[in-house]
């Protein structure tokens, strides 16, 4: 499999597949968007993605208004973390439980929060999936955050330390065209690429394995691989992500098409619909991602269609769309309710339409 080429693995390989493997080549994070109906089918796929695409261990966080960093810090750990390292009974007995962890082991649910204080370097699993993330509070977010950034978590019990290669899904389902309840600005921005799943896309594994729940709700948060299952794709190993690496220092990009990448930044920035978003980190990932896109075309250049390709994936989470009464036009005399209506259809995916219009260099 390493002697095939990245363009021939790239179309040998799901949406979501080469989603997560460009996150993992640029050592960043994405953002999983889907609809509510499917958010707990669309958590199993990526949990055997994880281990059968790219052979990483991973967990599933099911986030809600309720979880604490205790439930975050226990999921996390990796089962090595979770079986040697048990809290001493007379601790667990004696502590008030008004302040025990919500956290119930998988093996035992009487057990509380699992002493870290003392585990290796990397107690961490390869690959989060936290579905409905954006339901956690905003404390639950800034320590993600820190885990993200500083690839290290100081909780309670010690330090959580994530591995070398280490990815992080906040899953979210959308049913409309804006996310509610939003991410926080600052995580958002932390967030490599969006990609929307849409049910009409399917599920590899789970369709050919028969896992899909005909639309009800999960049974359980562990995904178990079954021994019958067999990977129609190639397996991604560490010596493709760094070929793809190595393949994205070697793109070239004509002086038209740095111009080109520019204009889409500045179009976005100065659309009267764009409130925010679009960020000077926003505007250095935009460039890395569409060098990482080029080889998996089979290029080692870029092309105006692949950074408009790039455009929609790294800005779309971005965008602010601007409230009717934080248009700019309204310092100069516009009518609020006229205002309203232009602005009433607006959407971070038409705002992207209007700029990629643009005419590209030939």
């Amino acid at each position: 499999m390493d002697d095939l080429g990245l363009d021939e693995i790239a179309r040998q390989l799901s949406d979501l597949e080469v989603a997560l493997l460009l996150c993992l080549v640029a050592r960043e994070h994405c953002l999983i968007e889907t609809t509510s109906l499917c958010i707990h089918d669309l958590a199993k796929e990526l949990a055997l993605i994880a281990t059968t695409t790219f052979n990483y261990s991973y967990c599933i966080i099911d986030c809600s208004s309720a979880t604490s960093i205790d439930d975050v810090a226990n999921d996390v750990l990796t089962p090595d973390a979770r079986t040697h390292h048990r809290p001493p009974r007379p601790w667990l007995s004696t502590e008030p439980s008004s302040k025990r962890s919500s956290y119930k082991s998988f093996d035992d649910p009487k057990k509380g929060p699992v002493p870290i204080a003392h585990l290796a370097s990397s107690n961490v699993v390869n690959i989060v999936i936290a579905k409905n993330f954006n339901f956690v509070n905003d404390d639950i977010q800034a320590h993600l955050l820190q885990l993200m950034r500083s690839r290290e978590l100081v909780v309670e019990n010690g330090t959580l330390n994530v591995p070398d290669t280490f990815l992080f899904i906040p899953l979210v389902s959308r049913d409309s065209d804006q996310l509610q309840p939003p991410l926080k600005f600052h995580l958002n921005d932390n967030l490599f690429i969006s990609h929307f799943h849409s049910p009409e896309s399917g599920y590899t594994y789970l369709e050919e394995n028969d896992w899909l729940s005909d639309g009800q709700l999960s049974a359980s948060s562990v995904i178990h691989n079954s021994k019958r299952h067999q990977k129609k794709g190639p397996a991604i190993t560490q010596r493709v992500i760094e070929q793809l690496q190595e393949a994205s220092t070697t793109v070239s990009t004509s002086a038209e098409v740095v111009r080109y990448i520019q204009d889409i930044v500045v179009f976005l920035r100065l659309s009267r619909a764009v409130a925010g978003g679009v960020s000077a980190k926003a505007n250095i990932q935009f460039s890395r991602f569409a060098q990482l896109l080029a080889p998996l075309h089979g290029i080692d250049y870029l092309t105006p269609s692949i950074v408009a390709l790039a455009a929609r994936k790294v800005f779309r989470h971005r965008i602010i769309v601007t409230a009717p009464g934080e248009d700019r036009s309204l310092q100069y005399g516009s009518n609020i309710h006229a205002v309203s209506q232009v602005l009433a259809d607006v959407t971070p995916d038409t705002i992207l339409d209007g700029v990629l219009a643009l005419e590209p260099p030939l």
